[in-house]
Order: structure tokens, then C-alpha cells, then sequence
């Protein structure tokens, strides 16, 4: 009776990498990394070999660049994962430069075999391997062929049980390229620039042996070396995977929104674990009321998270709301990095609604979150905000979420996303004209599977916040058509 092969899993070291490739590298797999001048394969190269080179399992990396390994370093220490103490004993730099110049593939692939032999890594690096196959188009009649040559490599670093890369631009010139077909994995990397925004992706195409995620998966380069943000996955309640907050998801709990008579409109207040879109134009106090919403759950001993993309809390958010981001009761992510992508703020998000276990999540707003969004993915919005809606409902949180709206009187638009009907309930705050004085309103227009008040009711924003008055009477068409003045202001004839 015969047995599987268990396949062991190196993890790369690359946050976001593991959950991309289906739980890391298979061990002594040969590997390809490829794409264009700029697009970080080195770099990733680099911050894999420095992750798992240890004194007992070391990494060989060879360089056939024109210019020196000692060049190359000269970059590369600059990053975090760089570990001076970690060259020599578990990671070996050796130039082929002369090799590879020859044009002959025997010599360079004799070279290669004795340096493994002498070193026994359990890494192999080859970078960039475009020169090897440049070189070897001008190759003298009776040496090794190119694709004699990429087999022998092939057999020869998995006979080793060593897990190797080579790293180059070939793809990009012919997609039948032999050296394909003996790969175990494909790595291609991409980059894209758009006005001022630089946005990198990228794309596991091959990886035998194991499911990976399929798709563009972004990645950004820092001083701590490249950081992927795997699309966002679905949490369905039917998988038995257990949502952050099980008991609150979907659950006929009723959260109090922190404005007085707001629950009341509600219908008892906003169940636990929807999504709640405020919409209505500047100036209205949508972000006020969010802010009352994340106050309320501190008060109620529930931790919060806010995503601001129009304003730093400092600036122009109200001390309440600073006082609890200092506090560490609510959490905060503020950017205005024009390149961000959607995968990346769901993925930060996530990771902050889990540590600091928050059940209320704002989001202010939809129009600031389009312009933060990198224009790569500006036409696929509609689709990224299903995805993160998503995403949240499967943690169990209950959102909030602002629309920026022009106020017009001759149209009732929630969103110009086309995304109200991905929430579960919608309050929309207008303006009305009154005697000419300008009166901000607001209706609950929807909540899903409840009973709610259809009153429109008249508001004011004062120091304490938002004060909601009695139902509006006598005036026709203030959600939909023109805006009328009251029985009592009209001069009859």
C-alpha cells in the first residue's frame, strides 16, 4: 500500500506571499521570477533568500549582471531584511559575469555544479537569467543548446534538493519559452503607472502541487521590502469558519447610534452587524454622526475602527473623536497615498479590526475612499466595494459609511457609486429651503427586514451634536421634487 508524498512548505517570509501560493514554497520546487526592469524581482528574490538562509540550510546567489554583486548589495542592504551577519556562512554571492560572457553553456553550467557542490545550499539563485539566454542566442556551434542546457539546470538543482529561482524578463519576450514548461512555479510581477500613482501587482501563474489564490494581487515596496495584499476573500457563514463577532453577525441585537431619538427612526436602532450608509452633501453632519456612532460604542465598552480619507482627526474632527483615537479605544486608518488599491486598505483593515477586536467600523468616505484608490482600480470600484462590504460582514462588524451627495431636487440618488443597495439601511440628510433659510433634514429611507419611521424630520448641529426635532409637515417633495414653503409662508391670493 502506497502513501502520498508530503510536500513541505517554506514560508517566504513575504507578508501576504504564504496566503497567495496555498501555504508557502514547496520545498526543493524550481521556481521561475519574472517581469519587467523595475518591478521588484530582485528585491523579492532577496527577501525570500534572507528569510530562510540559515548556517545549517544556506543560500547560493548568482549574479549575472555586468556590474559587480558588491554594487547590487550596496541597495539592497538598505532594506530591513537585510542581514549583514548572515553573509558568507548562510548566504554566498558568485558573479558569472566572465562565465555567462563566453557564450559557452557548458562552462556555466560547470560552473554552477561546482559551486553547489562545494557550498551544498539549499537555496539557489540565478539573477538575471535573461543574460544566460541572451548569451546563449550567440553561442558557438557545438556547445550545450538553450534548452539542453535549462533541463540539465532543472534536473540538476532538484537532484541537489535544492529550492531554486531564477529570476529574468523572459516571459515577456515569448510565452513558449522551454524553461516554462520545467518550472514548478511562475512568479510574474507587474507595475503600471498612471498619472502620479505607481501600482505593482502581482501574479502567481504557476505553482504545482498546491491550490493558489488565482489572480492580480497588489504589492507595495518599502524600506521593509515588498508587502503583497491578497485579493479579498469572501467569509461566507457557510464555511464553519467562526466570524470575528459570531453572536453580533446578523444577530436581532440593536445597537444605539449615540443621537438621541436616531434609534427611534430606526426602529429600535441599527442592527448588529449591518451596514449603514449616511448619505447626504457637505456640510449635513454625516461625519458627525459617525463620530457619535463610534462614541457610543465606547461608552457601551465596544472598540472601534475609523478609516479617514478626506481629513487627519487632528485637523478637523471633533475632540471627542481625537481624545478616543489617543486613548487607543478607537483605531484609525488615515492615508492619502494616491496609489492605494482596495485590496490593500481591506487587508489593513482587517488586520485592525482583529487586533484591537472592534465591532463598530466607520468610513468616511466613499467619495474620499474613490480619489485615495489608485485609477487602475477606479473603474472596477463598484465591484471592490462588494468585496469589502463583504469582507466586514464576514468579521461581524456593524459599519458606517458616508456619501458625499449633491443636493438636487429633481433626482434621489444615495450614492454615485450605484452601491446603496449593497447596505442594509440608508439614512439620507438634505436641505431644505424655509422662508430663505437654509434647514438640514433627515430620513430613514431603508433597513433591511425591519420595521423603521418613514417621518422626515428637521435637524441642528450644535456643540453637543447632532439634535434631531419633530417630523417635518406641509412640505412637499423635499426628498424628491422642489421644495416648497409651508402653508403658513405662502401667500395666498
Amino acid at each position: 500500500m502506497s502513501s502520498k508524498v508530503t510536500l513541505h512548505r517554506l514560508s517566504t517570509g513575504v507578508p501576504g506571499l504564504d496566503a497567495i501560493l496555498g501555504g508557502g514554497l514547496p520545498e526543493y520546487s524550481f521556481n521561475l521570477i519574472t517581469g519587467s526592469p523595475g518591478s521588484g524581482k530582485t528585491t523579492l528574490a532577496h527577501q525570500i533568500m534572507f528569510a530562510l538562509a540559515t548556517r545549517e540550510k544556506p543560500a547560493l546567489f548568482f549574479s549575472v549582471l555586468g556590474e559587480p554583486p558588491l554594487k547590487m548589495l550596496r541597495y539592497q542592504q538598505l532594506f530591513s531584511f537585510f542581514d549583514f551577519d548572515k553573509l558568507d556562512d548562510a548566504v554566498r554571492f558568485v558573479n558569472l559575469s566572465d562565465d555567462v560572457a563566453s557564450g559557452n553553456l557548458d562552462q556555466v553550467l560547470t560552473r554552477i555544479t561546482r559551486e553547489v557542490e562545494a557550498f551544498s545550499p539549499a537555496l539557489v539563485l540565478v539573477d538575471s537569467f535573461r543574460s544566460i539566454i541572451q548569451e546563449a542566442q550567440q553561442q558557438t556551434e557545438g556547445t550545450l543548446s538553450l534548452q539542453r542546457f535549462i533541463q540539465q539546470i532543472g534536473v540538476q538543482l532538484s537532484g541537489w534538493q535544492a529550492t531554486s529561482f531564477l529570476i529574468g524578463e523572459f516571459l515577456s519576450e515569448s510565452g513558449s519559452h522551454p524553461i516554462l514548461t520545467v518550472a514548478d512555479g511562475l512568479l510574474s510581477l507587474e507595475q503600471s503607472v498612471q498619472r502620479n500613482s505607481m501600482v505593482r501587482k502581482l501574479q502567481v501563474m504557476k505553482m504545482r502541487g498546491q491550490a493558489t489564490l488565482p489572480g492580480m494581487h497588489t504589492f507595495r515596496i518599502t524600506s521593509d521590502g515588498i508587502e503583497v495584499f491578497p485579493a479579498a476573500v469572501v467569509v461566507r457563514g457557510d464555511t464553519g469558519k467562526e466570524p470575528l463577532n459570531s453572536g453580533a453577525l446578523r444577530s436581532k441585537t440593536r445597537l444605539t447610534m449615540g443621537v438621541p431619538r436616531l434609534d427611534e427612526m430606526l426602529g429600535g436602532g441599527l442592527p448588529s452587524g449591518y451596514s449603514l450608509l449616511v448619505a447626504g452633501p457637505s456640510g449635513s453632519g454625516k461625519t458627525i454622526l459617525a463620530t457619535a456612532f463610534l462614541a457610543e460604542g465606547v461608552r457601551q465598552g465596544e472598540a472601534g475602527v475609523i478609516v479617514a480619507f478626506e481629513q487627519t482627526p487632528s485637523q478637523s474632527w471633533v475632540r471627542t473623536l481625537d481624545e478616543m483615537i489617543r486613548a487607543g479605544q478607537i483605531g484609525v486608518i488615515n492615508t492619502r497615498t494616491p496609489d492605494l488599491s482596495i485590496d490593500e486598505i481591506v487587508q489593513h483593515l482587517t488586520n485592525l479590526i482583529q487586533r484591537m477586536q472592534a465591532t463598530r467600523v466607520v468610513i468616511d468616505s466613499l467619495s474620499g475612499f474613490e480619489l485615495a484608490v489608485a485609477p487602475t482600480f477606479r473603474e472596477d470600484f463598484r465591484e471592490s466595494l462588494f468585496r469589502m462590504f463583504a469582507v466586514l460582514s464576514g468579521l461581524g462588524v456593524t459599519v458606517l459609511m458616508t456619501s458625499e451627495l449633491e443636493d438636487r431636487y429633481v433626482d434621489l440618488r444615495f450614492s454615485p457609486y450605484g452601491a446603496a443597495f449593497l447596505t442594509d439601511a440608508i439614512i439620507v440628510q438634505r436641505y431644505i429651503e424655509v422662508e430663505s433659510h437654509l434647514h438640514r433634514v433627515m430620513a430613514v429611507v431603508k433597513v433591511r427586514a425591519s420595521v423603521h419611521s418613514t417621518e422626515i424630520r428637521r435637524y441642528e448641529i450644535s456643540d453637543g451634536g447632532i439634535v434631531i426635532g419633530d417630523p417635518v409637515y406641509d412640505f412637499e417633495g423635499i426628498l424628491g421634487g422642489q421644495p416648497t414653503r409651508s402653508k403658513a409662508a405662502r401667500k395666498e391670493p
